[in-house]
């Protein structure tokens, strides 16, 4: 027997029963609400529409850098060759005799140039630092200069030596290396200088050693110089002087006289030229501090 399926019209109520309209409400009558939990509002910096790339500082300026040499800071100038291969890293630090206060004069382009090329030559680096205002001789009393009698020097040697520290650093983070020698140099004033350091290491610091020293057209020997050197350690020591330098190399042979009575490497040259820097004078001054750290007597 065939089981009876349920007729489709037994359905009819059950799906008028689902659409039928939703019960009307009382607009007087109260209806419950479901409680929504206050959120707290939070500000938060709304960021802006355009950032600005940060810029890079832009380079040291300085009226003191004659073309081909780059600048440090407002009063440094250096020299950057590729290093020659297989020879420790070396730097000069040279300085300069007396310059006029002016943004462009021949004592500032000579020595300049003189130390520009001489350490492209050698593959040394080099730095050219301003000396200061008002050290000169009384007829260039405001020029750029260096401390020469025993009171400046005593006064002002400990400052910039610790300036002259501080420039070898910033070349040393420009360069990306560590300089293994140092040779301080000077003409002229900056000669003079030169002298009465090598004979007073006490006011070197710590982190500005010296391995060689030179003086080109002028440097002297005070009173006492021969028992100072002498309680020093000896370094090598170019003297280079002008025979027609009639100012400085007197001054020159009894600062040669002093070094060697004191027992330092001294080499000593006279070249018919006169007074300042000149580049024969690098040159046999980089030749023999090479020869003295290989070892040469």
């Amino acid at each position: 027997m065939t089981q009876s399926r349920p007729s489709w019209l037994a359905l009819v109520p059950l799906v008028l029963a689902s659409c039928r309209a939703p019960t009307t409400v009382d607009a007087g009558a109260p209806v419950a609400s479901a409680s929504v939990p206050e959120v707290p509002l939070v500000s938060a910096p709304i960021p802006s529409a355009s950032v600005a790339p940060s810029l890079p500082a832009p380079p040291p300026s300085s009226d003191w850098c004659v073309d081909g040499l780059s600048v440090l800071d407002a009063d440094t100038c250096y020299v950057l060759p590729p290093p020659d291969a297989g020879k420790p890293r070396r730097l000069l630090v040279y300085l300069h005799g007396i310059v006029p206060p002016t943004p462009d004069s021949p004592q500032k382009h000579t020595v300049q140039e003189v130390v520009l090329h001489a350490s492209l030559r050698a593959g040394v680096a080099a730095l050219v630092p301003r000396g200061r205002r008002g050290l000169g001789p009384p007829n260039a009393r405001d020029w750029w200069g260096w401390p020469t009698t025993a009171g400046a020097i005593t006064e002002l040697a400990p400052s910039i030596l610790r300036r002259l520290a501080e420039t070898r650093r910033k070349l040393e983070a420009v360069a990306g290396v560590t300089f293994e020698r140092t040779y301080l140099a000077g003409s002229s004033s900056g000669a003079y200088f030169v002298a009465a350091l090598a004979a007073h290491e006490d006011l070197f610091p710590a982190d500005f050693p010296v391995d060689g020293f030179g003086a080109m057209s002028g440097g002297a020997a005070g009173e006492g110089s021969v028992g100072r050197l002498s309680r020093s350690p000896p370094h090598p020591f170019y003297v280079g002087f002008g025979t027609y330098d009639e100012d400085t190399k007197a001054s020159a042979r009894s600062l040669a006289s002093a070094l060697q009575a004191a027992h330092w490497p001294v080499r000593v040259a006279e070249h018919p030229v006169g007074h300042g820097a000149k580049e024969v004078y690098l040159e046999e001054a980089f030749a023999f501090w090479e020869e003295r750290d290989a070892g040469g007597e």
